[in-house]
Formats: structure tokens, sequence, C-alpha cells
């Protein structure tokens, strides 16, 4: 019989627009919220680490926080 660690990251929620894939993700060990992006035509994909006050926003309109995690990576350069 094998134990299996309970596993850190839970999908919290998971919405799939044309061919845009976004999953709102939560870290039990961590307690940090994220969003995760896939976009199916582009193949790009990103996860944007938020706070959890601004987890529903950024599930809804990640876009929109792209930006300011782009602004913050630039301020800490």
């Amino acid at each position: 019989m094998f134990n299996f660690p309970e596993l850190a990251i839970r999908e919290l929620d998971h919405r799939r627009s044309d061919g845009i894939d976004v999953r709102l993700l939560w870290n039990s060990r961590t307690n940090r919220v994220s969003v995760a992006v896939d976009d199916h035509h582009t193949g790009e994909t990103f996860v944007l680490e938020v706070p959890g006050a601004q987890a529903l926003d950024a599930f809804t309109h990640p876009f929109a926080y792209i930006r300011g995690e782009e602004n913050e990576q630039a301020l800490a350069a």
C-alpha cells in the first residue's frame, strides 16, 4: 500500500474561453494564491502570484494583473 503526502497545490476554480484556460490555485503549504493562464492559440503560459484579497479579481481579469507584475519586476531591478 502506498502513502502519498497531501498535494500542496489545489485548484479552486477553472474557466476556459476561446482557447484560454485560467486556473485559480492555492498552495496549502504556503497559503499563497496564484492564477495560471494557458493560451492554447499562442502557446504562451504564465503564473501570477496574487494577494488573497485580489484572487477573484485576478482570476476574472488576469491580463490586467500582468502589467502590475512586470512593473514590480522592473522596479526591483
